[in-house]
């Protein structure tokens, strides 16, 4: 399916609507948002088709920063332009942020037998919403004995290597076995994004970058400035970042300027609480600045953190899509791509077993309720915020009731 022209590109309202409502439904982490995009965007709502989708997912897998934002960003412009783009950002970042804000300021608890439910049920559904985009997409991205072995390949890398180094591996088995066994697939069934972004533009992306990596530490270094250090130590986070935001932990924790002003218990407090809200993982960011300040400047070191953080990876993107558009036209990178989209199915399946189910079945109750989810959406074809507020429900009354919670 091709992404529709210019003229009938969504409004900035429809992004922001769709991002909203995944912001405060997508929980489980960055693969289950992936799934969440594939289930609203591309199969419910069609602004792109499955493999273009794979292909963002591939693309942005290799750039550091947060995966799962760099799509929902790319996808935001595809629909409505630059606008659409920080809508979408926006939209998808801002409820995870407040929530972690309202958290360092004790308005927000997840403590006791309903929040517990509350997560028991919400880690279930992101079960039910990854099986069923690894579904969809091996319906279209692996409809052949090839492609079905590449992303078998990409499944066992992906579980047999740790972290980021496993999906790396996938996605570059992936591109040489596409070179080698694609070569005859038709092109259409990847059709291009429609993505406005010039050369110089992109080109000015990649040099605003380099030189907020470079000037930001010597501003530091000259000025003493706190804001300065809260930018820079953020900033050069966002940019070292391999894969996702679990690997954001280590690196923040070895910053001067956070190590000096959060507390071990502070940070690992925060950390626990961002894993049990929707959205990226990376506004984790945004607790942390909070933390870094006291009264009315904290709230705008928040902003400060969650915006530079975030900067790096959107800059990045913005500068690779223009040069990248280009090149996938050649009809070897077209066939390389066939193989990343199959070995992408793979990585998600992967994923599909852990971290989603290791942590998402952990009982008879869990078990039901992921099972329950996936009938919704596969059987009832009804909207991922249905299965969502059904596993929530149903966490709670589990986790109040005591039943089922861990086997036995």
């Amino acid at each position: 399916m091709s992404v529709r022209p210019s003229s009938e590109r969504g409004r900035v309202g429809e992004v922001f609507r769709a991002f909203a409502k995944l912001g405060v439904t997508s929980f489980g982490g960055p693969v289950a948002h992936l799934g969440y995009f594939r289930e609203e965007l591309v199969a419910r709502r069609k602004w792109v088709g499955d493999a273009q989708y794979a292909e963002l997912v591939a693309l942005c897998q290799f750039l550091p920063g947060p995966a799962s934002s760099q799509v929902g960003f790319a996808l935001g412009l595809v629909r409505a332009g630059f606008r659409g783009a920080l809508v979408a950002w926006t939209a998808f970042t801002l409820p995870s942020a407040v929530l972690l804000v309202l958290f360092a300021i004790g308005a927000v608890s997840l403590d006791g037998p309903v929040g517990a439910g509350l997560l028991l049920g919400l880690k279930a559904v992101a079960v039910a919403v990854v099986a069923h985009a690894v579904l969809g997409m091996a319906r279209t991205l692996t409809p052949d004995v090839r492609r079905a072995l590449i992303g078998v390949a990409a499944a066992v890398l992906a579980l047999l290597l740790p972290g980021n180094l496993g999906q790396l591996a996938a996605i570059l088995i992936g591109l040489a076995s596409g070179i080698l066994w694609c070569r005859r697939i038709d092109a259409a069934a990847s059709e291009p994004l429609a993505v406005r972004v010039s050369r110089r533009l992109g080109a000015s992306c990649l040099v605003v970058l380099g030189a907020l990596l470079v000037v930001l530490p010597v501003a530091t270094a000259l000025t003493r400035n706190a804001w300065f250090g809260i930018a820079d130590a953020f900033t050069r986070a966002g940019a070292l970042v391999f894969g996702g935001g679990h690997v954001v932990l280590p690196l923040l924790q070895a910053e001067p300027a956070v190590a000096g002003a959060v507390s071990h218990d502070q940070f690992l407090a925060g950390y626990g609480a961002a894993q049990a809200v929707p959205g990226p993982l990376f506004t984790f960011a945004a607790y942390l600045g909070f933390e870094m300040q006291v009264g009315s400047a904290a709230p705008l070191a928040a902003l400060v953190a969650l915006v530079a953080v975030f900067v790096p990876g959107l800059l990045l993107l913005l500068g690779v899509l223009p040069f990248w558009e280009r090149l996938r036209g050649n009809p070897t990178v077209r066939s390389a791509m066939a193989g990343a989209n199959a070995a992408v199915v793979g990585i998600l399946a992967a994923a599909l077993w852990t971290p989603v189910i290791t942590s998402g079945v952990t009982g008879l109750a869990p078990s039901i309720i992921a099972l329950g989810c996936f009938l919704v959406l596969t059987v009832w074809k009804l909207p991922a915020w249905i299965a969502v507020l059904a596993g929530a429900a149903a966490g709670i009354i589990a986790s109040v009731a005591g039943i089922g919670l861990a086997w036995a």
